[in-house]
Formats: structure tokens, sequence, C-alpha cells
């Protein structure tokens, strides 16, 4: 038998080395009290930095504060400690970085080191193989992963972090697009070479749009800036102010009308003591979970319907100084906010034309040179593109989550295959548990659903 034949043995298998992967591999070689091998199969390195933290660029920052980023529930000011260490940040106080939201690349070296740490405390060994993995067969003896390269994996556990992947432009002829004027807000170096001069068009107005704006502006562009998404609203700001100090719990008991009723009658009252909306959602950020479990069917459909972008905007929020960036190029006059649908998109010699309807169903067009596709995350995993993902769910092996988006899991993270039978040995963390966890993106939840696997590997 050749090599290539002989399947590689493993006692654990992480399958994506972004930041759900990482924080999953550091619990795991932590919690570790015996030697066992443990693989991290990932196609895109360096590590830890997934789409994220991939970005070389200064001006796209985290969206919350330092000091709620580590990736640690037992060690909350680990992240903190660790930019103490570097020598950008030498000389500023600690209370002062604590607030700073800084440069995303930052975590993706924060998560690194601290992987290295425990792979040389550990008596774990780790090993990165990259890969990219095309499918998944739970066995009787092991759960065996093809890989692009033709070898096979079997692991006695295997933990899906695929991490996320962007919406496809949602317009006929936009795969057509020369790769010039067709550009992902999450290619970063296609991004930069955008011409000053350009007139573009962005598609979506959440987190990719302000990144994408932001490094328009730090590149000197001077052309115009049309935002297209269905809603129009642009991402709010964070805000310093008062804590809010209402019991969220009854939240958990009413049904969505009456949860909206109640959260605008808390911010009104906020309002009236000089405390910030912001407070506000603050206080049910540990709820989230429950909140979208304890959501019947119904309810949550009319939440994916009608309320989820209203949801993100004041959720999921900005750096202030980031916001005031988006209102003043927005005053100058070069960003245009344009509330409607796109339909198609063409290239006709140097330029993209643009063609949808507005919220009134008018006709509304647009000519630019290049379209930024910033339509966000993908949440219906039968359209990420993923072959592992298309695998699973067309053999059987897993199945779609709730209300389609993700995929099926037990409440302890256990992939549920299509006839409902739960395979304790595959195990997902992150976006895959969005239907059923909705809050299942941020730190928060992947450092708490990472920490969760150590146990098994003691």
């Amino acid at each position: 038998m050749s090599a290539i034949d002989t399947p590689t043995v493993c006692e654990v298998a992480i399958v994506g080395g972004g930041a759900a992967g990482v924080l999953a591999a550091i619990g795991i070689l932590r919690g570790a009290r015996r030697p066992l091998r443990l693989l991290m199969i990932e196609p895109s390195l360096p590590l830890g930095r997934g789409v994220a933290y991939a970005t070389p660029r200064e001006e796209h920052v985290l969206n919350v504060p330092a000091a709620k980023m580590s990736g640690f529930p037992e060690q909350p000011e680990d992240f903190l400690d660790y930019l103490n260490t570097v020598p950008a940040f030498a000389g500023v106080p600690r209370e002062t970085l604590a607030a700073q939201f800084v440069s995303r690349g930052h975590y993706a070296n924060y998560l690194r080191e601290r992987l290295q740490q425990a792979v040389d405390t550990s008596p774990a060994q780790l090993e990165i193989i990259a890969a990219r993995v095309q499918a998944l067969q739970p066995e009787v003896d092991a759960v065996r992963l093809r890989l692009d390269s033709g070898r096979d994996v079997q692991a006695g556990k295997v933990i899906l972090a695929v991490g996320n992947a962007l919406r496809p432009l949602p317009a006929r002829g936009a795969s057509s697009l020369p790769e010039a004027k067709r550009i992902e807000a999450w290619d970063y170096a296609a991004l930069a070479d955008i011409p000053v001069a350009a007139d573009v068009a962005i598609i979506g107005s959440g987190l990719s749009m302000a990144d994408a704006v932001a490094t328009l502006q730090a590149n000197g562009h001077r052309g115009r800036i049309h935002v297209m998404s269905r809603h129009a609203l642009l991402p709010l700001p964070h805000a310093k102010g008062a804590p809010a100090d209402y019991d969220p719990a009854p939240l958990l008991v009413m049904n969505l009308r009456q949860r909206l009723h109640a959260l605008r009658q808390h911010a009104a009252d906020a309002a009236v003591r000089g405390i910030p909306w912001q407070s506000v959602m603050e206080r049910i950020r540990p709820l989230g979970q429950a909140l979208w479990q304890s959501l019947s069917a119904d309810d949550q459909r009319r939440f994916l319907r009608h309320v989820v972008r209203y949801w993100d905007v004041h959720r999921h929020r900005i750096a202030a100084p980031l916001h005031a960036q988006l209102l003043e190029v927005q005053r100058q006059g070069r960003l245009q906010l344009h509330r409607g649908r796109l339909e198609t998109a063409v290239a006709e010699g140097a330029c993209v034309r643009l063609a949808g309807v507005d919220r009134w169903r008018r006709p509304l067009q647009l000519e630019v040179q290049c379209v930024i596709n910033a339509t966000g995350v993908e949440m219906r995993a039968q359209a990420m593109r993923n072959p592992l993902l298309q695998q699973l769910l067309g053999s059987g092996v897993g199945r779609a989550g709730p209300h389609g988006i993700g995929v099926d899991t037990a409440p302890d993270g256990s992939l549920v295959d299509a006839e409902g039978v739960v395979e304790p040995r595959v195990q997902v963390i992150g976006s895959l548990r969005i239907g059923s966890l909705w809050e299942s993106l941020a730190i928060p939840d992947l450092r708490r659903q990472a920490a969760a696997l150590q146990a098994p590997c003691r």
C-alpha cells in the first residue's frame, strides 16, 4: 500500500484554522492530560486569520473594545495582556488600551502566539495540514475525512470550524463581470487597488461596507461611492454611557412583537435618564442565544424576514470614529445611500451598468467603474460553495439547521444527520451553529464553545 493510500490517524481533527479553529485547538492543547495527536486542516495559512482577521489594513479595526476580546472565558483580560507586549502600544496606559478599537491584524497575531504557547506546554502534539476537506463520513471506529490531496484522515473526533463565507453578488450577470470590476469586500488587496478617481458601487450596507469605505478613504479616494441595500441602514456606533439597569429576563417569555415593544420602551426610559440606547442592547448581550431559542418557529421566521437588519445595526456596532467617517463622506456628497434591490450587472466598456428597483419599485440605475460585493455572511450551508458542506448535506451525514441556515446541531454542538440522529464524534462550533443559536459568530460565543471542547480530551 502506498503512503497516500494509508490514512493519517489522530485522536482529534479540527477542520478550519480561523479564529474558531485556533481557539478550539488551544482549548484541547491546554486541556490535554496525556499525549494525543491533534490535526488542524486548513487550506489558507497562516492560522488564526480566517475572514475577519486576515486584513493587513490598519484602518480595519475590531468592532468592540480590546477589553472585551479575550479568547478565554477564565482570563477576561488576556488580550489586553498580549497588547501590552506589542511594541506599537508601548507606553499606552492599560485603561486607555482597554477602550481602544485596535486593528484586527493584532488579533490574528494574538491567536497564533497563544496557540504556540499552548503547543509548547501541552503533552498533545499539533500537526497542521495545508489542505481542504472534501468529505466526512462517520465509520464504526472513527470519522473518515477525505482531503483534496487524496489523502484520508481517520479521527476519533472531528471539530467543524469552517468559518464564514461571503454571499454571492445578488444580480444577474454579476458572475460574468471582469475580476477588476467585481471585487469581494474581503479581497483586501483588490480593494486597495481601486483607482482613486473611480466611481464605485458597494452592494450591502453593513460591516463589510464600512471596511471598504475606510480603505477607500485611507487611499485618498475621491470618486463617488454608491451604497445599495434593501434597507439602506448604515452601521451604528458604540457609545459611552452608564449601564442600563433593567431586568432583561422577562423578555424570554414574550413573543417577538412584545419584545420589540419592550426594548423600545427600555430605550426611551434610558434616554430620559441620559443613558444611551447602546447600554440597553448591552444588557441583553448575555441572553442572545436564549432569546433566539425561546422564540417560536413562526416568530423566528418573522425575525429573519422583517427584523434581522434592524437587529444587526443595533447589535453589531462599529467604532465611533469609523461611524463618524461614514457620516462625513456622506455629508460631503461622495457617499450616496440607495434603498433598493439590485437585479442586473453588465460590463460596458470601462463601466459597469447596474439596474434594480428602489423601495417603491421604481427603476434604479447606476454607472460605475467597479462593484464591491459587501452583502455579508452567507447563512445557508447549501450556498456556501464549500465542498465539505455540500457533501454533508447531500449524503445525509448532516442536515440544514433551523430555517435552512447553518447545519443542525444538538445542544452540545454535536452534528445531527438527516434522520435526526446525533453524531457525538463530530462537534460543530462557530458560524455553522447560527440556525440553532443565532449568536454564534462573535468571539464571546466562539470562546465559550471552544472551552467546552476541553473535557473529552483530558
